[in-house]
């Protein structure tokens, strides 16, 4: 049994680092063109150069995404971008277009991943892909089970599949409605997301449907944590997690799941039992449903939200351990939601259990007491006896 890597988003420099930090062995970023994040902040070079020496010094990666569909423009730029990637050492780039995928091994030594934009579900697409270069396919996301087993039992190429996070409703960046009602391209980085918002429905008429809730066709979630002994097992080289645009907290608690759940089954596959506390745990940093979509074959309803849903702004990320003074029990945190004295709390980091603490006195930054924290990113203290790390987070319990 190989241990599969766990591959995480980073939507800048601050995330990248909290991903490596919590469990991922590797990361994938933007850089300042080319990728599918054009409204992320995405990574200048000099951000790249630093977040690929911050990986390799913990012996991890950095995947750098150059998989937008380029026009005769742009192609003109791609050389040149390639070849200071190279530069940098990054470990491989993430390319859907073949022209970028033969300049690449054409003109530089980067390692070349095929992006889950090429819709990748057969066995002779991956021989295809194989022939012309590319190290390892990231399948599409609507591959069953058995599409996967027999990829990976029939050709011998590195294989990696999203484990977590969002879902297109068509096949992954294909859709063209964000072009045709917003003039935004969703494959060179502009969708916006027309699948999630409400429609009326009308009849052969033109005349509106009257119903409960308006139409949507907005997927739900996927989430695979339930079958990640199976999906060892088959033999997959990388777990994926979607979400470059993804706050700390969600990278965080998303990742340190993950990196339990394979390795606890890696450790003890004998006596593995499925923990299904993690379900909740995933379920309360995100605010849609999730389901694990294509895996087993179902495509029904259950996917997606057809009559409308609740998206409520995730509020349990309450701050992030700025510093701790190990002599007087004193942790330095920065806000990020709401708390007051008297809140019981959940504590999580990367080297630690979770840690339930009683907030019995805060202080602000001049060590006045205070009772509640209520400023946007306000620097704060608590007195706790438990050891914490930097970048160690709180939560609501």
């Amino acid at each position: 049994m190989i241990k599969p890597e766990l591959l995480a988003p980073a939507g800048d420099l601050e995330r990248l680092k909290i991903a490596l930090k919590y469990g991922a062995d590797a990361v994938y970023i933007g850089g300042p063109s080319l990728n599918l994040r054009a409204n992320a902040i995405n990574f200048t070079m000099n951000d790249i150069k630093e977040g690929v020496e911050f990986a390799h010094k913990l012996n991890k990666k950095v995947y750098v995404t150059v998989n937008i569909l380029p026009h005769n423009e742009e192609l003109k730029e791609i050389k040149k971008y390639l070849k200071e990637l190279e530069k940098i050492k990054v470990d491989a780039i993430i390319v859907s277009d073949p022209v970028i995928v033969k300049e690449a091994l054409e003109f530089t030594n980067l390692e070349v991943h095929l992006s889950t934009q090429t819709s990748t579900l057969n066995i002779e697409a991956v021989k295809f892909w194989k022939n012309m270069g590319v190290s390892r396919i990231v399948l599409a996301r609507e591959c069953t089970r058995e599409d996967i087993k027999e990829i990976i039992d029939n050709v011998d190429i590195e294989i990696e599949t999203f484990i977590h996070g969002a879902m297109c409703a068509g096949y992954s960046g294909r859709c063209v409605m964000s072009n045709f009602l917003t003039n935004r391209d969703a494959n060179r980085g502009g969708c916006s997301q027309i699948c999630r918002w409400d429609f009326n429905l009308l009849n052969e008429n033109k005349e509106e449907i009257k119903g409960d809730m308006p139409f949507t066709f907005c997927s739900k979630d996927l989430s695979m944590v339930r079958y990640i002994p199976d999906m060892i097992d088959m033999g997959i080289t990388s777990f994926k997690i979607e979400g470059r645009m993804r706050s700390l907290y969600y990278i965080a608690t998303v990742v340190s799941i993950y990196r339990k759940v394979i390795d606890e089954y890696c450790t003890n596959r004998d006596t593995y039992t499925y923990n299904k506390e993690y379900e909740d745990i995933l379920r309360r940093c995100a605010n849609r449903d999730s389901v694990p979509q294509f895996f087993d074959g179902i495509y029904d309803s259950s996917c997606s939200y057809y009559n409308g849903r609740v998206e409520v702004s995730n509020q349990d990320f309450l701050g992030i351990v700025l510093d701790y003074d190990k002599k007087n029990h004193i942790a330095t945190i920065e806000q990020r939601n709401y708390f007051k004295k008297g809140d019981i709390v959940e504590i999580f980091g990367p080297n630690h259990d979770i840690i339930t603490y009683k907030i019995d006195e805060i202080l602000d930054e001049d060590n006045n007491i205070i009772d509640i924290v209520r400023h946007p990113k306000q620097v704060v203290k608590i007195k706790i006896d438990e050891c914490l790390d930097i970048d160690d987070m709180i939560k609501v319990k």
